[in-house]
C-alpha cells in the first residue's frame, strides 16, 4: 500500500467501483484504494455468467449514454474481464482483495474528517469513501432446517427486536458481538459460537463481551453448535450438540455474509422506508465525503454503463468540492481560486 491516508477509498470491485477508480485516476487523484471482499474484481460476472456469455452494453434494452472516460462497448464474459483487468493495472490504484469491510467510522485527524475503514484483514484511512457494493449480498443461513412456524422469530439483523426477550445470538464475528452486547441492555442474551475461542473479533469488541459476560449481563456459550430447532408452544427450542436444549423467544444469526441495508445503517448512512440510501444530487449521503454508486443506490438493474457513469459524476463532484478539478490530460487547472474550499 502506497499511502497512509487515501484520497478516495472505494468499497466494491464491480463496474461502479471500477468506474470510480478509473475516473479518479484520469482526473488526477493520487491516492486511490479499491476494496473487494472476494478474491478478484467483477465477482458477479465471474460467478453468475457462463463462459462466453454476452455482456451487453445496453442491458435489458436500457440505452444509456456513456458520460465518462471508460469506453465500455460490451462483449463476452472473458473480454469484459480482460478489459477491466487492463484498466485496473493502473499503478495509482491500490487494491485490497479478500477484504470484507466490517465497519466505517468517521473520525478526525489534524482537524480533518477521516474515515477509518476496518476490514476482515486490516484497516485503512481515507478522506472520502464510495460505497458500490451492489445488492447481491445476503446473510448466510444455517444448514439445518428452520421450521416455517418460527420464521417470524428468526432474524439476521436487529430490525424486529424488542425489549425483555430471551435472545440467542449465533456467530463469532464482530457483528455477532455487537448484536449481543447491544441487545443485552434490555434483554436476556446468550451468544453461542461453535469454536472454543474467538478468532475474528477486534480487541474492543472482545473486551466488551468479556466484561458483559463477567458481569452476567450476557452469557457466552463457546465450543457449542446447534443441531436443530423446534417449535415449543410458540417459542424456539434450540437443541445443542452437547445434549442440552434451551427455550428462546428469538434467534439472531450473524454467521457471515452481508446484508447491504444493514451495512449502510451500521455506517451511519440514512436510508428511506424501502431500505435505499438517501443521497443528494451529487450522490452524497448524509455523511460528509461519503458517496454511493451502482445498484445499491440507483436500481440500475445490472447496467454496467449506468454504474460507470455514477463513478464519473462522483469523482467530478468530489474534486469540485475539494476546490480544484483536473483536466482529462491530468494537467491541473486552477478552480474556485477565490472561494473557500467546501467539504465534500
Amino acid at each position: 500500500m502506497k499511502s497512509n491516508i487515501y484520497d478516495i477509498a472505494i468499497i466494491g470491485g464491480g463496474p461502479g467501483g471500477i468506474g470510480t477508480a478509473i475516473e479518479a485516476v484520469i482526473h488526477g487523484v493520487k491516492n486511490i484504494l479499491l476494496i473487494e471482499k472476494s478474491d478478484n474484481h467483477s465477482n458477479t460476472i465471474r460467478k453468475y455468467y457462463k463462459d462466453n456469455k454476452r455482456v451487453d452494453r445496453d442491458w435489458k434494452g436500457q440505452i444509456i449514454e456513456l458520460e465518462g472516460n471508460v469506453e465500455f462497448v460490451g462483449g463476452t464474459k472473458e473480454s469484459t474481464l480482460d478489459y477491466f483487468n487492463t484498466l485496473l493495472d493502473e499503478e495509482r490504484i491500490d487494491t485490497a482483495f479478500n477484504s470484507e469491510v466490517e465497519s466505517i467510522i468517521r473520525t478526525q485527524e489534524e482537524g480533518e474528517d477521516i474515515y477509518l475503514i476496518t476490514t476482515s484483514t486490516q484497516s485503512f484511512k481515507s478522506k472520502s469513501v464510495v460505497i458500490a457494493i451492489g445488492k447481491m449480498g445476503k446473510p448466510n443461513k444455517p444448514l439445518y432446517k428452520i421450521p416455517a412456524s418460527l420464521k417470524d422469530y428468526i432474524n439476521f439483523n436487529l430490525d424486529k427486536c424488542t425489549k425483555n426477550e430471551k435472545i440467542l445470538v449465533v456467530g463469532g464475528g464482530n457483528s455477532a458481538a455487537e448484536y449481543a452486547y447491544d441487545l443485552a441492555v434490555n434483554n436476556e442474551v446468550t451468544l453461542v459460537y461453535r469454536k472454543d475461542k474467538f478468532t475474528r473479533l477486534n480487541p474492543e469488541n472482545e473486551k466488551i463481551l468479556r466484561e458483559f459476560n463477567g458481569q452476567e449481563l450476557l452469557r457466552l456459550r463457546l465450543n457449542t453448535d446447534i443441531e436443530s430447532l423446534e417449535n415449543f408452544e410458540g417459542r424456539i427450542k434450540v437443541n445443542f450438540n452437547d445434549g442440552y436444549f434451551t427455550i428462546y423467544d428469538r434467534i439472531i444469526y450473524a454467521i457471515g455474509g452481508t446484508s447491504p441495508v444493514d451495512f449502510l445503517k451500521k455506517c451511519g448512512i440514512e436510508v428511506n422506508s424501502e431500505g435505499n440510501p438517501i443521497y443528494d444530487e451529487h450522490y452524497r449521503t448524509n455523511l460528509p465525503c461519503m458517496y454511493v454508486a451502482g445498484d445499491i443506490a440507483f436500481n440500475t438493474g445490472g447496467s454496467i454503463v449506468a454504474a460507470l457513469n455514477h463513478g464519473y459524476h462522483i469523482v467530478n463532484s468530489f474534486l469540485r468540492r475539494r476546490g480544484k478539478i483536473y483536466s482529462y490530460t491530468n494537467k491541473v487547472e486552477e478552480y474556485f481560486k477565490n472561494n473557500p474550499k467546501e467539504k465534500c
